[in-house]
């Protein structure tokens, strides 16, 4: 008689010890969702590593073992989420507060009133901190197209901006040059 057929040998152990793996879970998480992961993490393990798993009663305690580390990964993974999240949440804020230093409604006004096109160059530049080749490959032309698209599109803005606010130096020097030339 050869070995046993892996899969015959993993349902055996998976019918024998999910119980007991399943209560040593629940009982050191909280939620139902993370009991679920960690115990069907720990079966993978299993899976994966069905040469290494010990038979009779270790076969428990090896078991335990895979679900106590996966916990705690599970644990450590939740914290650095919770942590990202906080993080993300005070950006989030700051951006979306006018007095954490957004552009002024007027600004933003202006913005809007340019083509999507204009809207899309300036984007991507600004927000994306693409650089003209790159622009040109997202844009599928030149660089020399690039250059233009993007002049024109400073120009248009500084334009808006000298229609909607006469002091253009509170937006930069080159704001009120651009303005200079469109008029």
């Amino acid at each position: 008689m050869g070995p046993p057929d892996p899969r015959q040998r993993f349902e055996e152990l998976y019918t024998e010890h999910y119980a007991t793996v399943s209560g040593y879970v629940r009982r050191r998480s909280d939620d139902p969702h993370d009991v679920a992961d960690v115990i069907a993490e720990t079966f993978t393990t299993a899976w994966r590593r069905l040469g290494e798993v010990p038979t009779g009663d270790r076969t428990r305690l090896w078991l335990y073992a895979v679900a106590r580390r996966t916990l705690a990964n599970h644990r450590r993974g939740e914290s650095r989420r919770a942590a990202l999240t906080t993080r993300l949440r005070a950006e989030l804020a700051e951006w979306t507060d006018p007095a954490a230093g957004t552009a002024p409604e007027t600004a933003r006004a202006a913005f809007m009133r340019l083509s999507a096109d204009d809207r899309e160059v300036l984007s991507l530049v600004a927000w994306e901190g693409l650089g003209n080749a790159e622009l040109a490959q997202v844009l599928g032309c030149s660089r020399l197209a690039v250059r233009q698209r993007l002049h024109r599109a400073r120009k248009r803005l500084a334009a808006e901006l000298a229609a909607e606010d006469p002091d253009l130096a509170r937006y930069g020097s080159r704001a009120v040059r651009l303005a200079k030339e469109t008029s």
